[in-house]
């Protein structure tokens, strides 16, 4: 992680939380990608994985269970500085991993009286390497997210424009409130929705949008909202690109950089920069397709102290003769579900031409 200099002015950046109760809409793929395409342009990103199935991890090509600490260590080891667990994954782009461990985190920090600002104070010392630090949150209320909402000073809601999307909206504005008025987070704001999987051709999806635009007009001034709060353009438009990317462990603009999900990504991200740097001026070249592909760079894990193995007892009994195993697929353990990165099309073609050589 790089470190600002004495005399640079300090830096504060952004701190977005993206939020939706419901799962399965958007949340994880918006965050990478928002994240990346910010990177793209220059800005310093860190995105945070609270999520304890570690999608976002494993979108980014980071396997929580071997990557070494995770975010679950910094939140329940004091001695775990934020360093020790960042992954350096693209250029600009960081990311604190997670692992199914995290769910136990609920648990074994009932009791504690500091359980909500831990995230918060790890990263207190650091806000100044970022421009933009991005928290994918699991969908449920409860330390983890709440964790995620002390720290950030905005919510988007990553939503389907659909009937249900729509009440679970306005739950969730009364979830932002509790929080403020708890005192959990007295800045707290809600700074708009980015619309997912977006099909505009079909009626309910226009009523729903227009409901959504006249709620935020008419509500201009509400404490939990931000100034600039609307549904943010353009949608993101159905494309299965998206769906194929994370098993590749790539993002959009690994993978198909100009597909209508990159550019839809791409512009949602110049625009949520222009809110609060009006100055802001997209480079022009970032919109023309390239025939270049860059590689995807292997990302950067910090060394951690092995974690301790559990070891069994040790028995007099005579050894008795092993069977022998049979021969698995080391990609692939028995009764699991392989997370390796794919290998793309081109790279299978290009492999087969090479071994036929």
């Amino acid at each position: 992680m790089s470190q600002p200099t004495q005399d640079a002015p300090a830096r504060h950046p952004r701190v977005i939380a993206l939020l939706n109760q419901k799962g399965g809409v958007g949340k994880t793929t918006s965050t990478v990608n928002i994240g990346a395409a910010l990177a793209e342009m220059g800005k310093r990103v860190c995105l945070i994985d609270m999520d304890p199935q570690g999608h976002l991890s494993l979108h980014l090509g980071l396997d929580g269970e071997s990557v070494g600490d995770t975010v679950y260590e910094l939140l329940l080891e004091p001695d775990v500085p934020l360093q020790q667990v960042v992954v350096k994954v693209r250029p600009n782009l960081d990311c604190v991993p997670s692992r199914v461990d995290l769910a136990a985190a609920e648990i074994e920090l009932a009791n504690d009286a500091d359980r909500l600002r831990r995230l918060g104070d790890k990263f207190a010392p650091h806000m100044g390497e970022y421009d933009y630090i991005l928290l994918d949150c699991p969908p449920s209320l409860g330390t983890l997210t709440l964790n995620a909402l002390s720290m950030a000073q905005e919510v988007y809601v990553p939503m389907q424009a659909h009937f249900l999307a729509m009440q679970g909206f306005s739950k969730l504005l009364e979830t932002v409130g509790e929080v403020c008025r708890n005192g959990v987070n007295i800045d707290l704001k809600v700074s708009g929705v980015i619309l997912c999987m977006h099909e505009k051709h079909s009626t309910l999806v226009r009523e729903v949008v227009g409901e959504l635009d006249g709620f935020f007009e008419e509500n201009r001034g509400n404490p939990i909202l931000s100034p600039h709060a609307r549904v943010l353009r353009p949608a993101i438009r159905k494309n299965i690109k998206l769906a194929e990317a994370p098993s590749f462990g790539q993002t959009i603009f690994d993978y198909a950089p100009w597909c209508p999900g990159a550019l839809d990504y791409r512009t949602l991200a110049e625009r949520i920069i222009a809110q609060n740097d009006p100055d802001f001026v997209p480079d022009p070249a970032s919109s023309k397709p390239s025939t270049e592909v860059a590689p995807v760079p292997a990302p950067e894990v910090p060394e951690a102290p092995p974690r301790p193995k559990k070891t069994a007892p040790v028995s007099d009994a005579p050894p008795e003769a092993a069977e022998p195993e049979p021969q698995a697929d080391p990609s692939v353990a028995a009764g699991t579900i392989s997370v390796e990165p794919r290998m793309r099309p081109d790279e299978v073609a290009a492999s087969e031409s090479k071994n036929s050589g």
